[in-house]
């Protein structure tokens, strides 16, 4: 069988769809996730269980200081993968009312005590969309100084993150060596070195409050 590929012309973007949903059940839950089974029918009339996590999405910070060409990163401990990575300032969409770009700011806060004057969207894009609905927005921070108010207590094992600037060229050599593997990051990372090569820079990014259509707010 010889198998037909399109050539597109169009704009390229994905598309909603839905196939039909005949039943489904909870299989487990945990602090954050659910796990579901669910059965569907698929195009061709014929059915399957598709089992996957549910999950609230999640929001990160690409902190970039232009005049250094630098980057803010947290090196934290992942026990799933038995690595300590270094990641963006980042956290969940858990809290009711607010919107990515509270949550980011609130994150900034955080984990970095650090307030910033500028922010655009970097990237959108699904963690492991063949087994959970968890949505990503990086953000690109700018204007970068001190939050103001008390500094966050950190709890539990936010204790030991270690924040660091870190070159962007430098970075972007190591997620392109495979020696940095987190994908807030890798995305954040070439988003950006991408961004800066086009005309337009910087300031062709979508700004801070972009619509989502993963996570409409």
């Amino acid at each position: 069988m010889t198998f037909h590929i399109e050539e597109l012309s169009e704009p390229i973007e994905d598309l909603p769809a839905n196939w039909p949903v005949l039943g489904g059940k909870d299989l487990a839950h945990g602090g954050i996730t659910v796990y579901r089974r669910e059965r569907v029918r698929m195009e061709d009339g014929t059915e399957a269980d598709r089992e996957y996590t549910l999950h609230p999405g999640a929001v990160g910070a690409l902190v970039y200081d232009e005049e250094r060409d630098v980057v803010l990163s947290l090196c934290q401990y992942r026990h799933p993968v038995r690595r300590l990575l270094w990641e963006l300032p980042a956290g969940l969409l858990d809290a009711e009312g607010e919107t990515p770009l509270e949550a980011v700011k609130r994150e900034l806060y955080e984990e970095a005590h650090l307030a910033a004057k500028r922010w655009n969207v970097l990237a959108d894009y699904y963690n492991t969309a063949g087994s959970s609905n968890e949505a990503m927005r990086v953000f690109l921070a700018r204007g970068i100084a001190p939050a103001d108010g008390e500094q966050f207590e950190r709890q539990g094992e936010e204790k030991s993150l270690r924040p660091a600037w870190l070159d962007r060229t430098m970075l972007t050599d190591a997620v392109l060596a495979g020696k940095v593997g987190s994908g807030a990051m890798v995305v954040g990372t070439l988003a950006l070195a991408t961004a800066l090569s086009l005309p337009d820079g910087l300031d062709g990014l979508r700004p801070g409050n972009a619509p989502w259509s993963a996570r409409p707010f």
